[in-house]
């Protein structure tokens, strides 16, 4: 049976004209998250959408989802996409029985009207399953780590977790893809302060480039009704050093072995000289969302005031000169 709703993001939804709102930063890729009636049969502990959750129904992280009828949201997004409005077309999904032939069915209807690339983020699908969704035309699938080890992988979303999943099976599905879909266009998700180290992050951000997938940096955010919802975000200066040692090694300026680290567990050099270290800081670019082209998920870690852990834009004069100091002093300035 086809499905009749889908949740979009506010924001989306703002971009599209489906509801009213102001837009602090317009989202430059359209974000669709399937719609189902019950919660995600699997139980992560951050996520207001695990089948534990006392959370809302509609969040996701911080967004917001309102769900609207497909025939009404088709449509306006053919527009938008026109117009310019949008560069990519992520469809984001729970896990729940039935859930392939939403996903398929959202990329086919998308692809109906517009040429458009689609990413598609999801729970581990079967060789077979990746195929059709290459062959209908989604140019990029996710499957997400979230966890930087697989001991707090088993934790806050594995079996212990109470949920379906495993390190072993989720690294083996993005392996699968990358054979499907092609190095490069893989990605998988990591959160930052979940309980990890500096180096476990930044150690599979390299195992992930090694095998063709691009880690993309989320920053955790506490949401009422999830088992971690007493956690706070993490640090703003650790998250800044795991984002530029992240750009250096996802762009192959360096790697995670020529990193070094103190006692805490802090970087203290990031496998380039300081100078080096200074020009990249001042492109801004290691501070920006990452993840698929055209993606740049505003506020999906933060409030609009900040503090702002990836940014949806480019980065003004003064707070890449803010950025710098701060990395100055956590580095030692070389």
């Amino acid at each position: 049976m086809k499905p009749s709703m889908v949740r979009v993001s506010l924001g989306t939804a703002i971009a599209m004209g489906l509801t009213g709102g102001r837009l602090d930063a317009k989202p430059t890729t359209a974000y669709l998250l399937t719609y189902h009636p019950d919660k995600c049969t699997a139980n992560c502990a951050f996520c207001p959408q695990a089948r534990g959750s006392t959370g809302r129904a509609d969040m996701l992280s911080r967004v917001t989802w309102p769900a609207f009828p497909i025939k009404d949201v088709i449509p306006r997004l053919w527009s938008a996409i026109r117009e310019g409005t949008f560069r990519r077309v992520c469809i984001q999904a729970l896990n729940y029985p039935g859930v392939f032939r939403d996903i398929l069915f959202l990329a086919s209807e998308t692809l109906s009207g517009v040429d458009v690339p689609i990413s598609v983020s999801c729970q581990p699908l079967t060789p077979q399953q990746m195929r059709t969704l290459r062959e209908a035309g989604v140019d990029r699938v996710s499957v997400a780590l979230d966890a930087a080890t697989p001991q707090l992988f088993e934790r806050v979303k594995g079996r212990a977790a109470g949920g379906p999943y495993t390190w072993e099976g989720h690294w083996r599905a993005l392996r699968r893809a990358v054979a499907i879909f092609g190095r490069g266009r893989v990605t998988t998700h990591i959160i930052v302060g979940l309980g990890e180290k500096c180096s476990d992050v930044l150690k599979v951000v390299q195992d992930c480039v090694d095998v063709g997938v691009y880690p993309s940096l989320f920053a955790f955010t506490p949401i009422p009704g999830t088992r971690m919802q007493g956690r706070p975000q993490p640090p703003i200066g650790h998250y800044r050093l795991i984002q530029l040692a992240h750009y250096l090694i996802t762009t192959g300026r360096a790697r995670y072995e020529r990193m070094k680290f103190n006692g805490d567990d802090v970087p203290t050099y990031v496998g380039l000289p300081w100078d080096e270290v200074r020009d990249v800081i001042r492109s801004g670019r290691p501070f920006m969302t990452s993840g698929c082209p055209g993606c740049n998920r505003p506020y999906y870690n933060e409030r609009p005031g900040g503090p702002i852990y990836n940014y949806p834009r480019p980065l003004t004069s003064g707070e890449i000169g803010e950025i710098e100091r701060l990395l100055r002093s956590l580095l030692g300035g070389g």
